[in-house]
């Protein structure tokens, strides 16, 4: 496993400290009993999906197997394309109605993962704490709830205001 996608849980806050070149910032269930809620944790930079999604799926299939689809909440991001092309293997993208803070990843035809997405603008060290949360073995608390413990918090509508209720950049009005 490349090191540099699955940072030490109890050293995240370093791992993602600006200037570090960790891509994408992932962190997964230790055990993979799947057993919990989510599967793991993902704090991309930006909500460009397009230049996001790529290095999330490298990592993933290095970890679980070819990942032939994702499907995320559009509202999050910026624009979101039918499909991509990631190591030389088209991935479809498609839309995940259940949620604000969440991706779902497909594995062969019908295996699903779930993993919590932290806000672009939250501080290293919310994202490291709403991550570490999410990724701990049988944790079944929802994703609204994991980004308020980190410090975070979101609202139940699909704005550009969602991403950065409260805990994300100062005076930040949702865009990066």
């Amino acid at each position: 496993m490349p090191e540099p996608f699955f940072p030490n849980p109890d050293r995240l806050e370093s791992a993602f400290a600006p200037g570090t070149d960790w891509l994408p910032r992932l962190l997964l269930e230790p055990t993979m009993a799947r057993g919990g809620l989510f599967d793991g944790a993902w704090w991309p930079r930006t909500h460009d999906v397009e230049a996001e999604l790529p290095d999330l799926i490298t990592a993933l299939n290095a970890h679980l197997g070819r990942v032939v689809r994702v499907a995320l909440d559009p509202a999050a991001w910026d624009q979101v394309p039918r499909s991509l092309t990631v190591d030389g293997q088209a991935v479809r993208v498609g839309c995940f109605a259940a949620g604000a803070g969440t991706i779902s990843v497909t594995r062969g035809l019908q295996d699903h993962f779930l993993y919590l997405v932290v806000p672009p603008g939250f501080s290293a060290g919310s994202a490291a704490a709403a991550m570490r949360s999410a990724a701990e073995t049988g944790n079944h608390t929802p994703a609204q709830e994991l980004l308020v413990i980190g410090g975070g918090g979101i609202v139940p509508h699909h704005d550009r205001t969602f991403r950065f209720h409260h805990g994300g950049p100062a005076g930040s009005s949702g865009q990066t």
